[in-house]
């Protein structure tokens, strides 16, 4: 019987959990499910008789690796830094493994075992990155296709919360990983803009929103997201002038986030001494930062709260997650939204044209979201894919050529994540 191991089933999992479950009815696959949490498994699976719910600590090598034997394909959901862990296991026993998080070094030193043992490892096939790069791909080698030539090239995309569920002077609630949208961008941001190399640092990356113009949005404005030239050779578009990938937020968001930090509070490295620190003698590097135009939104997230600051924290980012998990937390009945953009300039026939590819994307609920959705689906159809050998392409790769991302993205639409396109 094919098996499908997903390890790690935590905010941006329920609607993968649903499909593959779905799947491993229709088509008679075994379907296991493994995380620290028991409980956090049985509450998106719904006792289903079609997922197998295993505890499980990562760093245990033994329980670990019998897991992974027992599978044909794996998917890791784990914070980044442990996906090696799993991939090690899965190129010494041979299994293919897919995960949504970003291409790293460690990964890439396994590229020759991968390819020698005949394995597919996909990376970044999640939302962003993934049906950023497929979208992006698919019409960038139909516009070389029909003779065009791609001058400049701009890819936005947000996780936002959706406008009725919109309550709080952030217009911001967390739909994943509340430690990564702390982290975000602490690396600054590269890109290249009408041919000029802009490097832009941590400390000055929110301090300017850019609005952008999105049809049926208001209000959105965007930063520069890690290295973008990194993807330029990816993409193929070595000629063009300007290539930027961007992160969307409400534009109100970067005078309270701007802030935070220029005060330091996101700080992940420096430990503290937390006993007797309350909210308000934490906060004080951020007074200096405080204007009337972000002292709500501060104020909102409890920055000036007379109360204890938690005793497990260690480090300015442990009390910050703690505010923003508490006061920027999504109710159950609210709803969070994907919005995605590419802008597209390009020479044709003489002609300069430009081309818009828009995908919004809406969560049903507070565990349905849109980003689980968005970054769940491509994953789960990705395994679909490898066990109905559909897709055979072997190798390590990113969902960035047509092997991957023609099949993909026809299931995607049939699942309702399709791109409105314009051209003017």
């Amino acid at each position: 019987m094919k098996t499908i191991l997903l390890i790690g089933a935590g905010k941006s999992t329920a609607v993968l959990i649903d499909f593959l479950i779905a799947e491993a009815e229709i088509n008679n696959w075994k379907f296991i499910i493994a995380d620290t949490n028991l409980n956090q498994i049985l509450l998106k699976t719904k006792a289903s008789k079609f997922a197998e719910a295993v505890l499980l600590d990562i760093n245990n090598e033994t329980h670990r690796s019998k897991l992974i034997q027992k599978a044909h394909v794996v998917i890791s959901m784990m914070p980044p830094d442990l996906h090696f862990l799993i991939a090690k296991d899965c190129v010494e026993y041979c299994k293919h493994l897919l995960t949504a998080s970003y291409l790293d070094d460690k990964i890439k030193s396994l590229m020759d075992e991968i390819s020698n043992r005949k394995l597919l490892f996909i990376c970044e096939m999640g939302l962003d990155p993934g049906i950023d790069h497929m979208s992006a791909m698919k019409i960038i080698d139909e516009i070389k296709k029909n003779g065009g030539k791609i001058t400049s090239f701009k890819s936005h995309c947000g996780g936002l919360v959706e406008p009725d569920s919109d309550n709080n002077p952030w217009h911001y609630k967390i739909s994943w990983n509340p430690r990564n949208v702390l982290l975000a961008g602490q690396s600054g941001a590269v890109y290249k803009e009408n041919n000029n190399i802009k490097k832009i640092t941590y400390k000055n990356l929110f301090n300017c929103a850019n609005a952008i113009e999105f049809k049926g949005l208001k209000n959105l404005a965007f930063y520069p997201n890690r290295d973008s030239l990194g993807y330029i050779n990816t993409y193929k578009l070595p000629d063009a002038s300007t290539f930027i990938r961007t992160t969307l937020r409400h534009i109100d968001f970067y005078k309270g986030w701007n802030a935070i930090v220029l005060a330091g509070l996101t700080n992940d490295t420096n430990c503290i001494d937390v006993s007797g620190l309350t909210f308000r003698n934490w906060s004080a590097p951020i007074l200096p930062f405080c204007n009337e135009g972000n002292k709500s939104m501060l104020t909102f997230l409890g920055l000036f709260d007379a109360d204890l600051t938690p005793i497990t924290a260690k480090t300015s980012a442990d009390i910050l997650q703690y505010l923003v998990e508490t006061k920027l937390k999504m109710e159950p009945t609210d709803k969070d939204m994907i919005a995605m953009m590419h802008e597209f300039e390009y020479e044709l026939e003489g002609n300069i044209k430009k081309l818009k590819s828009c995908l919004i994307v809406k969560g049903e609920d507070n565990m349905h979201t849109a980003m689980a959705k968005t970054v769940g689906l491509p994953l789960g159809i990705a395994a679909k894919l490898i066990l109905n050998e559909t897709l055979q392409l072997k190798g390590l790769h990113i969902p960035t050529i047509k092997e991957i991302y023609i099949p993909v993205l026809h299931e995607l639409k049939k699942e309702g994540i399709c791109f409105t396109e314009t051209v003017e």
